[in-house]
């Protein structure tokens, strides 16, 4: 059963960073894929962003050019690096993951597919 962990998340003024990390444990085999989802108070969640098993990468188009997504398959870590920062930014950020071979970014992206989910790392961005 692989357990995920976020980090990172604080309370920052509008234009700030953020870098969120997500330490993956229990992961069996180096294929699988992993994303950011978010949900703000009142709101479903939605797909922030996310990384394949082949280094693919999606991105929801509100945070492309702001956010960027990486990993270190060494340490099962996924990173996203969140600048530009804006109040409708602010959320409940949770780590995603799937096992398995044909894992590409769009897979972890669709919540519907997602395996395991973190506990979340709260984000607000004040204006």
């Amino acid at each position: 059963q692989v357990t995920l962990m976020e980090s990172g998340g604080d309370s920052v003024h509008a234009g700030g960073s953020l870098r969120l990390s997500c330490v993956a444990s229990g992961v069996a085999e180096n294929l699988y894929c992993m994303g950011w989802f978010r949900q703000a108070p009142g709101k479903q969640r939605e797909a922030v962003a996310s990384i394949g098993n082949d280094g693919s990468t999606s991105y929801a188009d509100f945070v492309k050019g702001r956010f960027t997504i990486s990993k270190d398959s060494a340490k099962n870590t996924m990173y996203l690096e969140m600048d530009s920062l804006k109040p409708e930014d602010t959320a409940m950020y949770y780590c995603a993951f799937r096992p398995g071979y044909f894992t590409v970014a769009r897979t972890c992206a669709d919540q519907r597919l997602v395996n395991s989910w973190g506990q979340g790392t709260q984000v607000t961005v004040s204006s």
